[in-house]
């Protein structure tokens, strides 16, 4: 074992082997993409939303707390169902509950709708995550995956861009609950050019020799599945656990609360709110591809993985420590980039938290690891749901919110460090004897 070694790449150009693994990247960006726009309809909507239904903070904190809560429960359950039924049928179940989930929303008319509704929502995109960076494994060389992940997780801010460009649109023109109905019939959408397209590398006949050469690189590894009793006896597992637990609440409240922050601070209408959240996201998108990007790029320097991994979370949680004087930015604009730049940092740090599962845990074993730790991110964001919904019923201020962001990501890197100070990989097979 070579633990934090440079990663040996094959010396057969890239642009040689073929380029067909781009295009399963390509589909996976879409379907992250739509996997936001669909979350992000209610956080849009949730400011006009809330004076048309009746609902307060703390009644809109539940609602948001429901869908944390089934995002939990499906993230603990669909990381090892996809590595038990396979990335392409895994993706299929997964989409195809959220996409009903999400035109069912068009029904709710209530505070307890709308939370059956987010629940179903939580539950089917739970599988986004896990069964995306499976395909990633199974797809991509080592060297390749941050980036590869880096371009995929920007579609989480392309869809946090599309929702307030779109729902706004939509809503004004034919009602609140086209809106959801629309942007639900996308997935359904993606979901038949998937099971059209995706096939495992080895069975792809579009795939090249020379590319499936170039994907299989790597040393070789076990197929047999990983129990998540023998994954969590690891501390390579518990740090990728704490990660998602510190810093996932962060991005919780970015997607639910900025469209109410911005209306509450800077009395934005709903067709307002457009602009400043698609600087927002469109900086957060850049950070994404940035922060796979870097760490790849120290790895070819001939860095360890170890410290360009390192490296690069470092400088992604200081981009975030700024947002503490967010709160109280009395220019919209001023507000705007504070944010804007802890969104991309929190996005390049997330393509290289994601990575961490490949960099330490085999293939067999990542979509389990993954599920696991959106499991965690997810109670993480059930808790600063229910605390910012009470924090704001009763005092109105989102400076202590702003100031639990600022410091989480510096945190976690420190959590990180002492329990993987080296990434080590995790070895699964000896644990079976131990």
């Amino acid at each position: 074992m070579n633990d934090g070694a440079p990663v040996a790449v094959t010396s057969t150009p890239v642009a040689r082997v073929g380029l067909y693994r781009w295009r399963i990247c390509a589909m996976l960006l879409a379907a992250t993409t739509i996997n936001y726009i669909d979350r992000q309809v209610l956080g849009v909507l949730a400011p006009f939303l809330q004076t048309e239904i009746g609902w307060n903070e703390i009644e809109y904190g539940y609602i948001v707390t429901a869908f944390q809560a089934a995002y939990a429960i499906g993230l603990l359950c669909s990381g090892a169902i996809i590595d038990r039924l396979g990335t392409r049928i895994g993706y299929a179940i997964a989409i195809s509950v959220w996409s009903l989930a999400a035109m069912s929303h068009s029904l709710a008319t209530t505070v307890v709708g709308f939370a059956a509704a987010r629940f179903m929502l939580g539950l089917g995109e739970a599988g986004n995550f896990p069964a995306a960076i499976k395909t990633v494994a199974e797809w991509f060389p080592r060297n390749e995956r941050a980036f590869a992940t880096g371009i995929f997780n920007s579609g989480s801010n392309i869809g946090a861009i599309v929702a307030p460009l779109m729902v706004p649109i939509v809503a004004t023109a034919f009602g609140w609950q086209a809106a959801f109905l629309v942007t639900g019939a996308l997935s359904a959408l993606w979901l038949v050019a998937w099971l059209w397209i995706y096939h495992a590398p080895e069975d792809q006949p579009k795939l090249s020799s020379a590319e499936l050469a170039y994907i299989r690189s790597d040393p070789p590894e076990p197929s047999v599945r990983v129990p998540w009793s023998r994954i969590l006896r690891h501390r390579q597992a518990w740090a990728f656990v704490a990660a998602k637990f510190i810093t996932d609440p962060v991005w919780w409240f970015f997607l639910f609360w900025l469209p109410k922050f911005l209306h509450a601070e800077y009395g934005l209408t709903l067709l307002g709110l457009g602009l400043p959240l698609i600087v927002i996201f469109v900086m957060a998108d850049v950070g994404s591809i940035l922060g796979g990007w870097i760490a790849g790029r120290f790895i070819k320097l001939g860095w360890s993985v170890n410290r360009a991994r390192k490296t690069a979370m470092a400088i992604c949680a200081c981009m975030v420590v700024p947002i503490v004087f967010a709160a109280k930015a009395e220019n919209l604009w001023v507000a705007v980039v504070l944010i804007g730049l802890a969104t991309a940092g929190h996005q390049g740090w997330s393509a290289n938290v994601f990575t961490l599962t490949s960099d330490m845990f085999p293939r067999r074993a990542v979509a389990s690891v993954v599920g696991i730790g959106g499991f965690a991110g997810a109670v993480g964001g059930m808790m600063i749901a229910t605390f910012t919904g009470f924090l704001l019923e009763t005092t109105g201020s989102y400076v202590p919110v702003f100031l639990v962001a600022g410091s989480a990501y510096l945190v976690a890197l420190v959590v990180v460090h002492l329990l993987a100070p080296h990434l080590a990989p995790a070895q699964l097979d000896e644990a079976k004897h131990v």
